[in-house]
């Protein structure tokens, strides 16, 4: 028996007789904390000595409302007694002036009080009139609520008669809070049962203090032994969720290349967002189901761009001075002031090349919160987040982009294979979309990528050449952490969060 823990022990001698307990009971019968009990039941059932088996039961508690009701008494019968103490009739306008019952609960009073019938609503000379004879007995919810009054009640010890208060307390918010509680019984085996008629206890000494040092009781106590084999319940230490890691890393890896962080704003003016980055006002990715209208305040103001905006409406109705002949349509300049949720990164981009400090070479890039109205599926969410990116210098090419998005498929979201093909939008020519292909995920788009074309740029000042990049961080981390479904990425599952290894 000296391979077998003070713990152990205790629980052995107090399942001796019985051979079954639930961890409340063993708490109550060993003065021992639920932790130590589920430890030393960990132990047993490792050992082959014990098994622990699980249940679960329906509870009912009291709610906020229900413990108004159990101080205050239940609206309705405040109500009742009120009636009753006024001959049996009262006017609705006198019992919300006399009655004593809050403002809110009159309605709910006069609803719960016809519905049991205890009151007769009547209409007098156009005012509302309740009747009553007598003051019936508690009913099953008022009974109901008394009984639990001390704390939590199982489902399963509540009288049948009572049953009824708990459906007619589910339509009363907040009046009782029902659920349900695992418990965990200990059970011993066979070889527990012959273990415990074997064992007597031993009061043991787990810790070696100055005074049995001075007394010498060192020697005849018997300390406790340790047995580092002993399993031991998973610790799991704290760490960063998994894909804020991501951002985190991706971020500081971006700065040590050189890059600058660009600054933008969730709520972002029509003009930053579509206008500026040369799309059309009747363009279809601008209706109300690709974007998300503010409705309060409706209109931002522009003033400090307006030098900005006059070019831009060039470069929509003519060209303006890019070489182009525009979209050719009554650009309008209340349409550019339109405040919408933001739905790409590149409208951080746009500020950027606005910015008087902007610098020439330069490199930026901003981790970029996105909406979109969209059907919530495995790959797609109503927001996402973009990393968006750009470089402005001369002699910029094509060329130099692919080898930035390359990069980045390969290095940050450990990517096997990388393929290009050509696509469109309407500030990029020309324009490149980019896919990934990963070992048990398959191939999947990470967004697009091209050169800023000259519509966009020389109505902002710029006069060499922009590459730029806007792509879905949400997949980049997928592909990296092999995940299939993007709902995972904002999950709640404890068990998923800390088994994700550190990346």
């Amino acid at each position: 028996m000296s391979s077998l823990h003070r713990l152990e022990i205790k629980l052995l001698l107090a399942l001796k007789d019985k051979e079954v307990l639930n961890f409340s009971e063993l708490g109550n019968i060993t003065n021992l904390p639920q932790a130590s009990i589920a430890k030393g039941a960990f132990w047993l059932s490792s050992k082959g000595l014990a098994e622990i088996k699980e249940k679960g039961r329906n509870f009912v508690r009291l709610g906020p409302l229900g413990s108004t009701f159990l101080k205050n008494g239940f609206p309705e019968r405040m109500l009742l007694k009120f009636i009753i103490s006024h001959k049996g009739e009262a006017k609705l306008t006198q019992i919300q002036k006399l009655s004593g019952i809050e403002g809110g609960e009159i309605d709910a009073a006069v609803g719960w009080a016809s519905r049991k019938k205890w009151v007769k609503i009547t209409r007098i000379s156009g005012e509302i009139v309740l009747k009553a004879e007598k003051e019936p007995e508690l009913g099953p919810d008022e009974k109901l609520i008394q009984s639990i009054s001390e704390g939590q009640v199982f489902r399963d010890c509540i009288p049948q008669n009572l049953e009824q208060g708990i459906q007619l307390l589910r339509y009363r918010p907040n009046a009782i809070i029902l659920g349900r509680e695992a418990e965990k019984d200990l059970v011993l085996t066979e070889e527990g049962v012959k273990t415990a008629q074997r064992i007597k206890e031993i009061e043991e000494v787990s810790q070696l203090t100055p005074d049995l040092i001075k007394s010498g009781k060192w020697r005849s106590v018997k300390l406790r032994k340790y047995d580092v084999t002993a399993p031991a319940a998973e610790v799991w230490p704290g760490k960063e969720q998994p894909y804020l890691q991501f951002l985190n890393d991706m971020k500081a890896k971006l700065v040590s290349l050189g890059f600058k962080e660009m600054e933008g704003s969730l709520v972002e003016a029509s003009f930053f967002n579509c206008d500026a980055l040369y799309m059309p006002q009747d363009h279809p990715a601008r209706e109300i189901h690709d974007m998300y209208f503010v409705k309060n305040p409706k209109y931002a103001d522009l003033s400090a761009y307006k030098s900005f905006l006059g070019k831009v409406k060039k470069a929509h109705e003519n060209g303006g001075n890019t070489g182009s002949k525009g979209w050719r349509y009554d650009y309008s300049t209340q349409e550019a002031k339109r405040l919408i949720l933001r739905s790409q990164g590149t409208a951080s981009s746009a500020r950027m090349l606005m910015n008087k400090n902007l610098e020439i070479p330069s490199k930026y890039f901003s981790i970029a919160r996105c909406y979109r109205p969209d059907v919530v599926d495995k790959t797609h969410l109503v927001e996402f987040n973009q990393i968006e990116g750009i470089v402005v210098g001369e002699s910029l090419t094509f060329r130099d982009l692919l080898g930035v998005l390359e990069k980045f498929a390969v290095e940050i979201a450990k990517a096997d294979k990388v393929r290009f093909r050509p696509d469109y939008f309407p500030f990029t020519e020309p324009s490149v979309e980019l896919a990934a292909y990963k070992e048990g995920l398959g191939w999947m788009e990470f967004g697009g990528a091209g050169m800023f074309r000259p519509e966009m740029t020389a109505p902002l000042g710029i006069n060499v050449p922009v590459i730029a990049w806007g792509l879905g961080v949400d997949r980049l981390f997928m592909t990296k952490a092999k995940i299939n479904d993007i709902r995972q990425l904002f999950t709640q599952d404890l068990e998923w969060l800390r088994r994700k290894e550190l990346m």
